[in-house]
């Protein structure tokens, strides 16, 4: 019952994320169509947002309350932010609050998959299914990102409304999901909202920083994170207690995966910014680019989990972020020979995001007990979206920025300097997150048999 239900969920998440990479690509001309230009990277941002917080809440209620119920909220949130982002864009003046609002809602509801797709497989799979569904977990999401290009590039040459209508189908997987999940799931204590939204609370408003840049929200943030500290030591049944932030183990995990998910939403619009501004071609001859890297992820991500079982799992981590590394490096120097060079950079650099995914996480869930593992779904998918959304709020608001544009190492000026310095950046980003897995994999696997 589990396998039957984790096919329906993968479904469902690769609409969502289909959805998510499909205005991740377009934002910006999006934000140019509602009269914003400057605030369009809020329209990635805020909405990831809503996908950390969310996340991190979906995977730690799976160690508490049922998995239906969590499917139930999810799906109708999904469909509430589909119609409202599209008949409120579509036959109402579109404004960019309207379209960030609607895809906030949308997000909330369409992590439920992958939220529960990660507890199912991780509490109910044996240890040697659990890399493989892992790897077509990623797999999904390289697919639902390549077909997310091609929606976007078509849709917005008629009306990028229609996006949002892409997941709402969803709806028709509730009964098969609802027939296939457990009834009762965690050990039956009384959800701790309080907490819930003390943490995300704290969440939201340092990653709001990246956008707006106002630091006031930094300390309100560092106050709410104290203020949870006190009432995780306080509380009678907190949802996390500090033992779970006592793991080194753990800690040095997740640090590694903050840093090598901080680029993440990145690359899709540096390639599409490059191809628009400095080739001048649409976003739809774009996709035609830009989705053969998403196929690559895709077929590597479902070969990830044999690979990684021939290779190990500490030797996967370190050939995927080189493989990431050489993609963001060769973008740089490729952009000299055209967009087909540049095609094949984005095949190794996705190749390398579809191999990451599935021993990444594996390390990181291997250093927690089994009944910490919703918490750790939780707290993986808040630390890759939440980083991820930092990235591209930093990243994105340099995008049409003069600071860059005086010369790169590739020897261009102007934009296409602009956007191959971001590529670096992108790329020391990893080297550092590689050098940090160096300095901390012994004792991250330290317990391992």
């Amino acid at each position: 019952m589990a396998v039957k239900a984790l096919i329906p969920l993968l479904i469902t998440f690769v609409l969502g994320t289909l959805c998510l990479q499909g205005f991740n690509m377009v934002f910006q001309q999006i934000g140019e169509a509602v009269g914003a230009p400057q605030q369009a990277s809020l329209i990635t941002a805020i909405p990831s947002i809503v996908l950390g917080i969310v996340c991190f809440v979906y995977g730690s209620l799976g160690d508490f309350v049922s998995l239906k119920k969590l499917v139930v909220v999810g799906i109708t949130l999904l469909v509430a932010g589909s119609l409202l982002g599209f008949f409120g864009n579509f036959f109402f003046n579109a404004n960019i609050w309207t379209v960030i609002i609607a895809r906030s809602i949308q997000t909330a509801g369409e992590q439920v998959a992958g939220s529960v797709y990660l507890v199912v497989a991780t509490k109910y799979l044996k240890d040697s299914l659990k890399v493989i569904f892992f790897g077509i977990f990623t797999a999904g999401y390289q697919v639902s990102a390549a077909i997310g290009v091609f929606a976007a590039g078509f849709l917005t040459s008629i009306h990028w409304q229609y996006l949002f209508l892409i997941p709402a189908i969803t709806i028709f997987f509730l009964p098969l999901l609802l027939h296939n999940l457990p009834n009762k799931t965690g050990n039956g204590e009384k959800v701790d909202a309080l907490g819930f939204i003390i943490f995300g609370t704290a969440v939201a408003f340092i990653t709001l920083f990246f956008s707006y840049k106002s630091w006031w929200m930094i300390g309100v943030s560092v106050l709410l994170f104290v203020v949870f500290a006190v009432y995780i030591h306080k509380a009678s049944h907190p949802f996390i207690t500090p033992a779970f932030f006592h793991n080194k183990r753990w800690l040095m995990a997740i640090s590694l995966m903050l840093l090598l998910y901080l680029p993440n939403y990145t690359f899709s619009p540096l390639f599409n910014g490059i191809f628009v501004k400095v080739f001048h071609m649409s976003t739809s001859q774009v996709s035609t680019y830009l989705v053969w890297g998403f196929v690559v992820g895709a077929t590597v991500g479902i070969c990830s989990g044999w690979i990684v079982g021939k290779i190990g799992t500490r030797t996967a981590i370190i050939v995927a972020a080189c493989m990431k590394i050489l993609g963001f490096v060769l973008e740089i120097f490729c952009m000299n020979l055209g967009p087909f060079a540049m095609t094949l950079a984005a095949c190794i650099y996705y190749g390398g995001g579809g191999f990451l995914y599935s021993p990444l996480v594996s390390t990181v869930l291997g250093t927690l007990p089994k009944d910490q593992s919703g918490r750790g779904v939780g707290m993986n998918d808040l630390a890759m979206n939440v980083s991820s959304s930092i990235g591209i709020a930093v990243i994105g608001g340099f995008m049409n920025s003069p600071a860059l544009q005086a010369g790169s190492i590739n020897g261009t000026t102007g934009l296409a300097a602009n956007y191959a310095n971001l590529f670096l950046l992108d790329a020391v980003l990893i080297v550092i997150a590689l050098v940090v897995y160096f300095v901390f994999n012994k004792k991250i696997y330290a317990q391992d048999k």
